[in-house]
């Protein structure tokens, strides 16, 4: 009999949203552009401010971090003034911080402008989610591949854009995304009516004692070593690879197709054959593999290893972030924010440590580290397996009345 998923139902109502949801995911589209965006220019940042590899990763680590304890706040504050407010909120801040980031004329300015921004990001990143599983048609399956698709086009663009505007300045790309988080700014205030608001307010702690459920704890830290790897990925290989903005951007531009491709359509079909923690479990050793290859393979290689990290990466996003909203007891906002509070840290982690470690070290060891962070990933998953099923099975009948959600499969 063919295995099936939560969140697989309702799927093939990806494409018939109202406006509101692609609006939503629109804007979601180009905060996901500026993760990646500084990729093809860090090494132009670090010749135009005169500054090290290790000063330009905190670009990421301010950014993460920021992003990371934001999210113990963002429904407390979404609960508060409206799901509306707060993106529209977040929107403003990343407009006004992202453009600020263009006037550095240090790295520590820049630096700070990136919190700044990683703040609102927060802000806009999280709530868009909920809005998203909250307006679209279709149930959370659909929902979910949208919002997945939106961080694989991104994450695909955002080098692009990153390498095309690079190319005459490092400051050009931060500009350009002032300017894009600007309309969407103006998309969500046409488009987006006020959801409605939850009976109950969310208390500040309510994500931390989230956390205190066992799948979603053991989830959240499977996440953290898999986010390591992920983050060693995208903030330290452009040093490696060492590339002009625009070989650069073309990298990861095939890299973030791969990652968008995986996620949305390829992702969901593994699924439903072989059951989510299986697929996990397999493409985070996959990944450790193709990173191990990449730290020690030639230039031409390790292009290659970049490229396809992209699919291994995009599959567990989408599994992950099916299994956070899945396999806890809290309202999905709530939990949502105490799983991205726990591997948003390792997205600051990576890009501070992997250079360091280069330093101490030599440049293969970062990606060793790597390697071994996403099998330690893989073995949370595999030691949590047959808990992690049944505590998904408990809960399916209550997130089937929410928004009717299939039986999850191992």
């Amino acid at each position: 009999m063919q295995r099936t998923d939560p969140l697989d139902t309702g799927a093939g109502g990806l494409l018939r949203q109202p406006k509101a949801v692609w609006a939503t995911a629109g804007a979601s589209v180009v905060a996901f552009m500026g993760i990646g965006l500084v990729d093809p220019i860090l090494p132009s940042i670090a010749q135009g401010l005169s500054a090290t590899p290790g000063q330009v990763s905190l670009l990421f680590t301010s950014y993460f971090l920021i992003t990371a304890f934001a999210m113990l706040v963002t429904g407390w504050v979404s609960s508060r003034i409206g799901g509306r407010r707060t993106l529209l909120l977040g929107l403003a801040l990343v407009v006004v911080f992202a453009g600020l980031s263009g006037t550095s004329d240090s790295v520590a300015e820049l630096v700070g402008f990136r919190a700044g921004w990683g703040l609102g990001n927060a802000l806009f990143v999280s709530t868009a989610l909920a809005v998203i599983v909250g307006a679209a048609a279709g149930g959370s399956a659909a929902a979910i591949l949208l919002y997945e698709s939106a961080l694989g086009l991104g994450m695909a663009c955002g080098p692009l854009l990153g390498a095309l505007l690079g190319d005459a300045s490092w400051r050009y790309p931060f500009f350009g995304t002032a300017a894009l988080m600007a309309v969407g700014f103006l998309c969500i205030t046409a488009f987006l009516k006020e959801q409605p608001r939850p009976a109950r307010r969310t208390a500040l702690l309510d994500p931390l004692k989230a956390l205190g459920h066992g799948g979603l704890a053991s989830v959240a830290a499977s996440a953290f070593f898999y986010n390591y790897t992920f983050f060693t990925v995208l903030a330290f290989t452009p040093f490696v690879l060492d590339m002009s903005p625009y070989r650069s951007g073309a990298v990861f531009f095939a890299w973030g197709v791969l990652l968008a491709v995986f996620s949305v359509v390829v992702a969901p079909r593994l699924q439903r054959r072989f059951g989510s923690l299986k697929v996990l479990g397999g493409s985070l050793l996959l990944l450790a593999a193709d990173v191990l290859v990449l730290g020690y393979g030639d230039h031409g290689t390790a292009v290659v290893c970049t490229i396809l990290s992209g699919a291994f990466i995009g599959v567990n996003n989408t599994v992950y972030t099916e299994l956070a909203l899945g396999v806890s007891d809290a309202p999905r906002p709530v939990a949502s924010a105490g799983y991205n509070f726990v591997r948003w840290f390792a997205a600051a982690a990576a890009p501070y440590f992997a250079p360091r470690i280069e330093e101490w070290t030599d440049v293969h060891v970062p990606f060793v580290v790597a390697a071994v962070t996403a099998v330690a990933g893989a073995a949370v998953v595999a030691v949590r397996r047959g808990a992690l099923v049944r505590e998904v099975e408990e809960l399916e009948p209550r997130h089937a009345a929410e928004d009717g959600v299939a039986v999850f499969a191992d």
